[in-house]
């Protein structure tokens, strides 16, 4: 099957996080002569799909075939393919079945290769994740057969297509602090302790503060505050209590200990709480691994740009890959309607990426 019908094929699967609506059972079918395992649990299904050519790496490509759901406000069925001047709409264009397309076609076609080629696929990273990708590769270093190195096809592309590929991804934790206070008539401020006076003197020092200077590989972390509330909504009440939350989008160089030292830092000498969650840790992958080298060489042979090297953006599954100890890029066509309505991407990014995975399995080999 040519590439742009594969791609079509898979996007009109209506496969809403965690329902793959049936398109691991196509794609089982398309890679017959792979091995397949399977894990699914909660309702996520997750397969890994492996084919030993001869002794050599391990090369996984990684994503996932469940989306967003589509929104109201599309010019057509967003899960019904249209084309327009070149372009491809529907529901997981960009992300990501632009990217599992291209890998499922250059994989496919692979005759030859000296080492083992796999894919890792999962029903769950739109969703939470908890039992997606991160259980499969628990399953895989259980047995022994954790990849040496991994591709995941997120968009990754910025203006044009192979401006840019990630070679690790921010952490990120969440935050709560909850103040204290004694609620009282605005008309007595003295009979009361207004927990939003207190809050309002120390936010010039937090709000948009950088934790960390960042080096070669990440930005600053920064101390983003999101949500700040107090009181009844009305005018003659002071509030006895504000919460505040914040997130941060943390380098290898912040963790919840130094946020915590941040917090108390300014918190110390009044009664509040503190709630902390990393729902996702940050990894770099070294740039001189091979995956990150062929990854590049194979980007300027099929398209004549020479990538960056980038850890921007939010979360992804190569953060499991990462944990793992194992050396991740992530790489695709254009991020720039993602999740929006009339998702769509270009029908040259398809057919250039899958050439450039193709060229990645070339040069591994």
């Amino acid at each position: 099957m040519e590439i742009i019908p594969l791609f079509e094929k898979l996007l009109r699967f209506k496969s809403l996080t965690p329902d793959d609506d049936g398109a691991f059972d196509f794609i089982e079918g398309y890679l017959s002569d792979f091995k397949v395992i399977s894990l699914d649990k909660e309702g996520v299904k997750n397969r890994f799909l492996y084919k030993k050519f001869s002794e050599g790496p391990h090369l996984c490509f990684a994503g996932h075939i469940d989306v967003v759901p589509a929104g109201d406000v599309w010019d057509g069925d967003p899960f019904e393919p249209s084309h327009k001047d070149g372009y491809i709409y529907a529901r997981g264009a960009q992300d990501m079945k632009s990217g599992l397309s291209a890998f499922l076609k250059a994989v496919g076609d692979t005759r030859e290769f000296k080492g083992t080629l796999s894919l890792l696929l999962t029903s769950d990273e739109e969703g939470d994740a908890t039992y997606g990708t991160v259980i499969m590769l628990e399953h895989l270093r259980f047995i022994g057969f954790l990849p040496d190195f991994a591709i995941v096809a997120e968009p990754t592309c910025e203006k044009v297509f192979g401006d840019a590929i990630k070679i690790g991804r921010r952490g990120s934790i969440n935050g709560v602090i909850e103040k204290m206070g004694r609620q009282g008539h605005a008309a007595y401020p003295e009979k009361a302790k207004n927990p939003i006076h207190k809050v309002a003197q120390i936010l010039p020092y937090m709000a948009g503060v950088n934790l960390d200077e960042g080096d070669e590989d990440f930005a600053p972390s920064q101390f983003v505050i999101t949500d700040i509330r107090a009181g009844m909504e009305v005018t003659n009440v002071t509030p006895g209590k504000l919460k505040m939350m914040f997130n941060v989008r943390n380098s290898t160089k912040t963790d919840k200990e130094s946020i915590a030292a941040f917090v108390d830092r300014y918190f110390k000498d009044m009664d509040y709480t503190l709630i902390l969650n990393q729902s996702a840790k940050p990894f770099v992958t070294n740039r001189d691994s091979r995956v990150v080298e062929v990854m590049v060489e194979a980007i300027e042979d099929i398209v004549d740009i020479t990538p960056k090297l980038s850890t921007a953006g939010g979360t992804s599954d190569a953060r499991f890959f990462g944990e793992f100890g194992i050396d991740t890029v992530e790489f695709g066509v254009i991020n720039d309607t993602i999740h929006a309505p009339n998702e769509r991407t270009s029908v040259k990014e398809v057919e250039d990426l899958a050439r450039v995975f193709a060229r990645v399995i070339e040069k591994f080999s």
